[in-house]
């Protein structure tokens, strides 16, 4: 299911809200050998009648009575070979009082149920007087525990049966499940759609979508790969999802083991709450994720969604997690192939810096929300584990894996997992006994640094050169806190970390000769090493709060590499000379290392540093480089440093111009800002680009540049009037602009406008978040009115509204936010909007206790930053003549 460097914070919070507890799977009274639900749907009515036979081999003689998850539902009937059975329902639990104790043998338990508006597991989407476009479905939604909303089930993932799915639905409409279609029965009106899945799995992947879908087809090895989409949709779902057969070959070929299923299917749906969900064989999809030709530019979000269920037909479908406490096994390896993919289509360095933005996801949740280990049994709901820690830092923890054992390694550990483990359960000792088995690696102390405790670690490293011993000295520290319970070195982490030392002479030519991404070679093959040899990397046990390296040398090295490969999961400080960060920046062939001295000059500052930057924004060959030297560039006050960045607007990549503008917006000059309003007016092949310069636009004008107030809100407002378009994601940037306008009204007026039901969804959730950003400098009549807002859309029952207006409340400044948070979190069924609005309660009771004199003074701090800007820029011009 799909749902950043130094951390300054040294004590992050904790993962365990109140009431959170061990859970553990239930006693298993048996066995379920198969599910066949039998549903008739009334669309209209949104309710659904229907007969759930579950067949169960019990597990020993003399069960007496078992026990069903089944939650608002109405049992009519509980029939053992037609004999029918006592029962007690409490709307949440089913329990079958069995007339005749149970044997060995199988029995079939047939339960006659009906659902009317339910609420979660299965959701009916209509148009209505606000949306009349909207298509007519009905999907469902079972991860992690919501299939007993819609059948009465043992909902876990320890059991795993094969299952059919029966559904009669008016004769306009397609109903796609999971397996193959046996039959299409026409009975009146209305049709009968049979599937059929032979393959077991956990109820938690068993799905239904119905809609008067566009059928699209292709094919792997004579297995089908269809698409399914809204009418007209048919060149989205083509631009969107057509890379699917070369992912399926990608994957049986990575994963060693052939696409497990009779079909693979992919169903866009409306209102979606996640981004996907890999039921098996059919993976369900929001409608959001489908592209137009202008978004597919810059837009890879849509293919590293497909690609990750894709991932999970192996990982979670074909080899299941026996407890959610596990879930890093499938979410981190899906996480991972997204990576792996990117590597194969578009070469190592965009894998590398996709795998950099992976670990940096992770690293803000640790430092700004909470630290946990990967795997643990403590929470209130399952679904509060499916976060940053599970899927991004669940990758980075693959990809060390993959560093310690090597490629060929990694693939024969993987291989060897999911071969032994094919339509069984795991835990996590699964995967090292499996890497045990390949390669006779025991990964047990990596695990228990990185899965089973919290953190990671936070290096230090400073370096200096010694010219009359010809010895290079490294000094690393390991900064991260200790133990707050002990007190002792416990945090410490234990790892081998490569270092090597570069010469331009090695690596310059290669650096400046142009070669793409593709074709350039690795720093292992590029880097000259201590002791001469170009091939080998010098391995350094960090184990130690501070530990110092002297390596004698031929000569000074003209730059240093800090994990060569960048394996580890970890943040790091570069404490070296200017000199040889430029160099690392200019020649180092990896990326991801040019980065990390991207990020070290630019602490240094300086003019010096601000023309190294200036040139790698122009030549660097790695787009992601350029967008991070961007950034870096945004947070240097000088005047060249902006001039720098408006040449950048040139670059090729939307992705890096996206960057620019970003940064550019930080200056808040009015040169600055004409730049980036010609881009918004002119447009850009980009829309994210074009809602970049919207959204900046907003925030920059206060200070100095606040007469130009007005005139940005009427530019807002015609954008908002005139570019609507895919997802709305240019007219979401002018409301990002708007709701940096913390002390107009008339901005928080035009954003209420756009919270209105009638707003295109995106939009309007777009909306509502922003009502929360804008408050902060509002006056107490208008932050009434935004309160207000925001309490009558807490009263809708959509997933993705109540996460919006959570969100919303969470930045406000007022004890009123708490009031209606606490109603929020009170009286929502979903585990995930609860826990938001209560970490949403922190944060308000935080901005309630800051300090708004200090807040009050940034416009005159606004000013004096630009008067420095000036005179330090004229500063450095005449140091560096005088040079």
């Amino acid at each position: 299911m799909s749902l950043y460097f130094d951390s300054e914070e040294k004590k992050p919070k904790s993962f365990e809200l109140p009431g959170a507890k061990p859970h553990y799977n239930p006693d298993r009274p048996g066995q379920v050998n198969h599910i066949l639900l039998d549903l008739n749907l009334d669309i209209p009515n949104q309710s659904f009648t229907g007969t759930c036979t579950i067949t169960i081999t019990p597990v020993r003689k003399g069960i007496e009575q078992l026990n069903l998850d089944a939650v608002d539902l109405n049992i009519e009937s509980v029939l053992i070979s037609e004999v029918s059975q006592p029962f007690d329902y409490d709307g949440e639990r089913l329990q079958i009082d069995l007339l005749q104790p149970t044997t060995e043998a199988k029995i079939d338990i047939a339960i006659t149920y009906s659902v009317d508006h339910p609420q979660r597991g299965i959701y009916f989407i209509q148009p209505d007087e606000h949306y009349p476009d909207k298509p007519t479905q009905v999907w469902t939604q079972g991860e992690d525990e919501d299939s007993r909303f819609w059948f009465p089930c043992f909902d876990y993932p320890g059991q795993l049966a094969t299952s059919e799915i029966k559904v009669r639905v008016p004769g306009k409409y397609m109903a796609v499940s999971n397996g193959e279609l046996v039959s299409t029965e026409t009975v009146g009106e209305d049709k009968v759609y049979h599937w059929h899945q032979k393959q077991v799995h956990p109820t938690y992947l068993m799905t239904l979508a119905v809609g008067d879908f566009a059928e699209l087809k292709d094919t792997w090895k004579d297995i089908p790969v269809t698409y399914y989409v809204e009418k007209g949709k048919e060149t989205e779902a083509k631009i969107s999802m057509g890379k699917t057969p070369r992912m399926v070959e990608y994957l049986s070929a990575k994963y060693g083991y052939d696409y497990p299923y009779p079909k693979y299917a992919q169903v866009c749906v409306g209102d979606f709450i996640f981004g996907g969900m890999e039921n098996t064989s059919t993976t369900l999809l929001t409608d959001r994720c489908l592209l137009d030709e202008r978004a597919a530019i810059d837009n890879m979000r849509t293919e590293s969604l497909v690609l990750h269920e894709l991932a999970h037909q192996w990982f979670g479908d074909l080899v299941v997690i026996k407890h959610w406490s596990h879930a890093w096994i499938k979410e981190g390896m899906a996480s991972y192939a997204e990576v792996l993919w990117t590597e194969e289509e578009y070469g190592k360095e965009d894998a590398a810096y996709y795998l950099l933005n992976e670990a940096r996801s992770y690293l803000s949740e640790d430092s700004s929300r909470y630290r946990r280990p990967i795997v643990t049994n403590i929470y209130r709901e399952a679904i509060e584990l499916y976060d940053r820690h599970l899927y991004e830092k669940g990758a980075c923890v693959y990809h060390m894996i993959r560093g310690i054992l090597g490629d060929e390694l990694f693939d024969k550990a993987i291989h060897t997992f999911v071969n032994d483990n094919a339509h069984k359960t795991v835990e996590t000792i699964d995967l090292l006994r499996a890497i045990d088995k390949a390669t006779g690696y025991n990964l047990a102390g990596l695990f228990d640094q990185y899965v089973f405790r919290g953190g990671h670690p936070d290096y230090k490293v400073a370096y200096s050169w010694d010219n009359k011993s010809k010895l290079a000295k490294l000094t690393i520290t390991q900064t991260q806190a200790k133990d707050d319970k002990t007190g002792s070195d416990s945090e410490l982490f234990d790892l081998t970390i490569p270092i090597a030392f570069g010469y331009i002479d090695d690596v310059g030519a290669f650096r400046e000769s142009g070669e793409t991404p593709r074709r350039r070679q690795t720093l292992k093959d590029s880097l000259r090493v201590a002791q001469g040899n170009a091939h080998q990397e010098m391995p350094l046990r960090i184990h130690q709060q501070k530990q110092t390296f002297y390596f004698p040398l031929e000569k000074k090295p003209d730059f240093i590499s800090f994990d060569v490969n960048n394996y580890i999961l970890k943040t790091v400080k570069l404490e070296y000379p200017v000199t040889q960060l430029k160099n690392q920046l200019k020649y180092d062939t990896d990326a991801v290392s040019r980065i990390y001295a991207t990020k070290a000059l630019g602490k240094k500052g300086g003019l010096e540093v601000v023309k190294a930057l200036s040139a790698s924004l122009l030549e660097d060959t790695f787009w992601g480089v350029r967008v991070e030297v961007a950034k870096t560039l945004g947070k240097i006050k000088l005047n060249q440093a902006e001039d720098a960045l408006i040449k950048g607007l040139q670059d090729k990549d939307a992705r890096v111009r996206r960057a620019v503008i970003d940064a550019l917006s930080n200056f808040k000059t009015e040169s600055s800002y004409e730049t980036i309003k010609e881009c918004l007016e002119k447009g850009d092949a980009s829309y994210y680009a074009e809602a970049s310069a919207a959204r900046c636009l907003g925030g920059m004008v206060s200070g100095n540049l606040k007469d130009k107030k007005e005139a940005t809100i009427t530019l807002l407002q015609d954008i908002l009037n005139t570019r609507a378009g895919w997802n709305e994601t240019v007219r979401s940037g002018a409301i990002g602009g708007l709701s940096k306008m913390t002390t107009s009204a008339d901005a928080v007026d035009i954003i209420i406008q756009y919270t209105k039901p009638d707003t295109p969804q995106a939009l309007r959730l777009a909306s509502i978040r922003a009502l929360g950003a804008v408050s902060s400098g509002q006056t107490p009549e208008t932050i009434e009115t935004i309160l207000e807002q925001l309490e009558s859309l807490s009263g809708e029952s959509f997933f993705l509204t109540q996460v919006a207006v959570t969100g919303a409340l969470g930045q406000m400044q007022t004890p009123k936010a708490i009031g209606i948070l606490q109603n929020l979190s009170a009286q929502t069924p979903d585990g995930r909007v609860k826990r938001r609005a209560d970490e949403a309660i922190e944060k308000v009771q935080k901005n309630i206790g800051s300090d708004k004199a200090v807040k009050e003074l940034r416009q005159e701090v606004d000013k004096l930053k630009k008067d420095n800007q000036d005179l330090k820029s004229r500063l450095e011009s005449l140091e560096a003549k005088s040079k």
